[in-house]
């Protein structure tokens, strides 16, 4: 080893070994250890550099996936109640599902609100029994409604609302395509 002009070593290599020996310890590799210590060294001399910071792109709008939507809240307790043209019990929701059922006193009504996969496949299944589906213009993505339920999909998720009654289908489809609509501006 040199000396330096005072005579005394360089404090260097006590450095060196005790970083090697405290991250040998932790299980670094002695190589890595002496590289990390030797780049942590700054030279009095050296000049800081200024590097401008990395510039950062904007993220995408991320898509809404079933388990950051509430199905019951696309489609409120009164919503679901004036859908139905009765009243109804509370909300029941398991997973993506939300279900509202009429009371066993009567009369039969229930809605229904699905997401994500469990929409898709419903609305898949009723395109293979060669259900009547009409194009909703202006409600989400894309959307479509039949006797009894209204489909769509937005920002990549699919939403369909199910509505058993007793009654003419005819009689179901505006307020149907209404809470589609409003079920869409809240996606």
């Amino acid at each position: 080893m040199r000396r330096t002009r005072t005579g005394r070593r360089p404090a260097l290599l006590g450095v060196v070994v005790l970083a090697m020996t405290g991250l040998v310890g932790c299980g670094q590799d002695a190589p890595e250890a002496v590289a990390d210590s030797q780049a942590a060294q700054v030279s009095p001399a050296a000049e800081p550099t200024t590097e401008p910071a990395p510039t950062q792109t904007p993220s995408p709008t991320p898509t809404p996936t079933p388990a950051a939507v509430d199905p019951c809240a696309l489609v409120t307790a009164e919503e679901a109640a004036h859908l139905a043209g009765t009243p109804l019990n509370p909300a029941q929701r398991v997973r993506d599902t939300c279900t509202y059922t009429g009371p066993v006193t009567g009369p039969t009504a229930q809605v229904e609100v699905y997401l994500g996969d469990g929409a898709k496949k419903i609305l898949d299944i009723d395109r293979q029994l060669g259900h009547e589906l009409k194009p909703l213009p202006g409600v989400g993505d894309e959307a479509y409604a039949e006797d009894g339920a209204a489909f769509f999909q937005k920002s990549g998720l699919w939403v369909s609302i199910r509505l058993v009654r007793l009654n003419d289908p005819a009689e179901n489809r505006k307020p149907l395509e209404e809470a589609a609509r409003t079920a869409a501006s809240r996606v």
